[in-house]
């Protein structure tokens, strides 16, 4: 194995992989990479299995030296990345040299950026992921943020130089500005008639609160038909799902939701959005539109022919 030193760690980041699958039954959130897919996209330009650990790194990114010959991949948010001082492209595999300083800075578009490394990161398992679940302490490097002076291994570069470059028709895909597609929720009855108009065509603002548990939206108050209340038993949330607490501001859970809830679900966002929902900052505006299943397919449709495309490219 080599090493890879963390001389800044940047404001949030954490190592994470696909998240824990299969364990929600017992109360574990999956947790995972935000944006899936461009962990996905990461890993693919460099050959590794689509969910091997990556760094994810929120607003601003982390500097690193490395040990060895590699190579790396950077996808995500823009955050200017550059090797000794020097700029280098996102979206295409990078090589790296023994003694290269990789920094990045502050998002200039997006939240949430990440590094990949040919062969993975290596970081001990729980649950069959060693994905960071901070409200638990559990998972990456002690459960907790990475920190300057932190070490990290990857796994021994092999020689070979990858060379691999997304086209800026797909970069533009990934940055599309358009209303994010819901489906309704099975609480969406509870809604008058005027809320749900008035949720379809005014945009709402992440409030500063919003993390990767979940987007605390402002805007139009949500309302409720008389005698229906928010509160509902405990029920599922999976990742996207809308909840409406009594103050009538909705909630969009996001990767580190706790595995059910107690809120009315109005609505869930279509797969396909959910990575680019990941790309949101606090004061960034979400709009929302009413889904197609065809359309919802052809998202899913389009996220699988890029990782495929990064893969062969």
């Amino acid at each position: 194995m080599a090493k890879v030193y963390l001389t800044a760690a940047g404001l949030l980041t954490i190592l994470q992989d696909g998240g824990r699958t299969g364990y929600q039954r017992y109360g574990m959130p999956v947790s995972g990479a935000m944006d899936a897919l461009s962990m996905r996209v990461a890993n693919a330009l460099l050959g590794n299995a689509p969910e091997a650990p990556v760094l994810e790194a929120t607003l601003s990114g982390p500097s690193l030296v490395f040990e060895k010959d590699t190579c790396i991949a950077i996808c995500g948010a823009d955050m200017s990345p550059e090797i000794d001082g020097n700029e280098i492209p996102m979206y295409e595999s990078i090589p790296v040299r023994a003694g290269d300083v990789l920094r990045l800075g502050n998002a200039a578009w997006g939240c949430r950026g990440y590094i990949a490394i040919a062969g993975g990161f290596i970081a001990p398992g729980l649950m069959a992921s060693c994905a960071t679940y901070l409200p638990a302490g559990i998972g990456g490097i002690q459960g907790r943020a990475l920190k300057k002076g932190d070490i990290l291994e990857y796994a021994e570069p092999s020689g070979k130089v990858i060379d691999r470059k997304l086209g800026k028709e797909w970069v533009d895909w990934l940055k599309r500005e358009e209303p994010f597609l819901i489906f309704p929720g099975p609480e969406l009855y509870r809604l008058t008639r005027d809320s749900i108009f008035q949720f379809l065509t005014n945009p709402y603002t992440l409030a500063a609160e919003s993390n990767r548990m979940g987007y605390r939206l402002q805007g139009e108050l949500i309302r409720f038909k008389k005698g229906a209340g928010a509160d509902i038993i405990s029920a599922g949330i999976p990742q996207g799902t809308i909840q409406v607490p009594g103050e009538g501001q909705p909630i969009v859970m996001m990767a580190d939701r706790q595995t059910t809830g107690g809120y009315a679900r109005m609505a869930v966002l279509a797969q396909g959005e959910l990575s680019r929902a990941a790309q949101l900052k606090p004061g960034d505006e979400m709009r929302f539109g009413e889904a197609r299943p065809e359309k919802a397919m052809e998202l899913l449709k389009k996220e699988r022919e890029l990782v495929k495309l990064a893969r062969s490219c």
